[in-house]
């Protein structure tokens, strides 16, 4: 059962990037490489922090129900403050495009959407 939820999981990440690597060519294509690199940033700004979330929820796996819940928290708070963080670094980079970053962002999202929907 575990394997299958890691497989699970492991699946969701791999179209993540695939979803990143297909927008930030298409805006690679229609606006050059800045748009590229701004919608890149946008997707591993979600990426990354899913990552860390599934990391740690992976290491709680066999642990008895409260240690999960903890790690369930642990890694959900830790999510949301490296997605803070990512973006106070992105919004550093000079010139990025607003509206490529929230398309490479929301895309990367929005494969936890459809995975829930192919269920």
């Amino acid at each position: 059962m575990t394997s299958r939820k890691y497989s699970t999981v492991s699946k969701i990440l791999s179209y993540q990037l695939l979803i990143i690597l297909i927008i930030t060519a298409g805006l690679a294509g229609y606006g050059g490489m800045h748009y590229a690199i701004s919608s890149a940033l946008g997707g591993v700004a979600a990426f990354v922090p899913n990552l860390y979330f599934t990391l740690r929820i992976h290491k709680a796996t066999g642990l008895p129900a409260r240690k999960v819940m903890n790690a369930f928290y642990v890694g959900e708070s830790g999510k949301l403050i490296l997605t803070a963080a990512l973006f106070v670094l992105i919004f550093k980079v000079p010139n990025i495009a607003i509206l490529p970053l929230l398309l490479g962002y929301i895309a990367a999202l929005s494969v936890f959407w459809f995975a829930l929907l192919m269920r």
